[in-house]
């Protein structure tokens, strides 16, 4: 179904994009290039206040529901559309480490299920906030600190992610399991996952006594073609190097141009408008264990990666994938 108000909903994802891409950049130059003009002293006020709200991001943050429920969010829903789809109840007596898969390009369906209320987050779960982690080095840049804690957005270090699991109840932490090597093998189309060997967020759960939950983007490889270099080529080599180095693959990615159609294949930003299913499964018990021994990382995990599995097998097909649609989980 298209949105109500097409140009609107385009309008609002394509600044989304754009602020996820430039928006650090863009203040750290805004600030720096202050320095050298009459308005020096706004630059000087930012960072000596600053400097004492450093810790906030591994302190749980700064949410604000205000910014959460704009309007902005729900043309940004609309555009695609993205649908939150819940498949059991979470008590908010609990604590819980989410999964989320897959990490896509951009994460679309992961930001507004959990970092808006335009999906209805806090009316299907009520009780719990949810608090999507990000690279914590993106909590180092102006500005964009703030924009993304008032969405609710933590650094995904270890110790923000022990303040809010030793908080609580009623904390979800989401976790991008994935994280860049997923971001780099993502391909239109393809249902891919980076899982096997990732067991920290389920150690993490583990020493909390948070239940692990999987959760599932159906069709958020759809919305940009990406670029994918052969695994011996010197591009190839140099994206793994890069991402080793910075902690983010640097994906070379198009959508479609703001100008053309709703079907326009010329080339541009704006994501393609392919529905986005956010499915959350069933939470997983975990006791707590604040030593766990690694033959119990190990069960809790292949737990994680069967209830995955599942999950992907029972929602595929009313999610517009075919019967004979298989997840890859590498």
């Amino acid at each position: 179904m298209a949105p109500a108000h097409p140009h609107l909903a385009a309008l609002s994802v394509f600044q989304w994009v754009l602020t996820f891409l430039f928006f650090g950049a863009f203040f750290t130059s805004l600030l720096i290039g202050l320095l050298f003009t009459s308005y020096w002293l706004v630059p000087v006020l930012y960072c000596i206040w600053w400097i004492f709200d450093w810790e906030t991001p591994e302190r749980g943050g700064r949410r604000s529901d205000w910014m959460r429920r704009w309007r902005l969010w729900q043309l940004h829903r609309d555009y695609f559309p993205i649908k939150l789809v819940k498949t059991a109840e979470l008590s908010p007596s609990r604590n819980y480490v989410l999964g989320s898969h897959p990490h896509g390009i951009i994460c679309a369906g992961a930001f507004s299920a959990f970092c808006t209320e335009a999906t209805g987050f806090s009316q299907t779960f009520p009780g719990l906030r949810s608090h999507l982690c990000l690279l914590s080095g993106l909590f180092h840049l102006p500005v964009y600190r703030e924009y993304m804690m008032s969405s609710g957005m933590v650094p995904v270090s270890k110790r923000s992610l022990e303040f809010l699991l030793r908080g609580g109840p009623g904390n979800a932490v989401v976790i991008v399991v994935g994280g860049a090597a997923e971001s780099l093998a993502c391909v239109l189309g393809e249902q891919r996952v980076v899982l096997r060997g990732r067991r920290g967020f389920v150690r993490l759960a583990l020493q909390h006594g948070a239940d692990l939950v999987p959760t599932f983007s159906f069709g958020e490889t759809d919305i940009f073609r990406q670029v994918r270099f052969a695994e011996d080529s010197l591009a190839r080599r140099l994206q793994k190097a890069f991402k080793e180095r910075a902690g983010f693959g640097p994906c070379i990615f198009s959508g479609r141009s703001l100008f053309g159609g709703a079907t326009s294949s010329s080339w541009g930003l704006l994501p393609f408008a392919a529905p986005i299913t956010v499915v959350v499964g069933q939470p997983i018990p975990v006791p707590h264990r604040p030593s766990p021994a690694e033959e119990e990382v190990a069960h809790y995990h292949a737990l994680y990666v069967e209830a995955l599995r599942a999950l992907f097998e029972a929602h595929k097909s009313r999610c517009g994938l075919p019967p004979s649609a298989q997840l890859v989980i590498a």
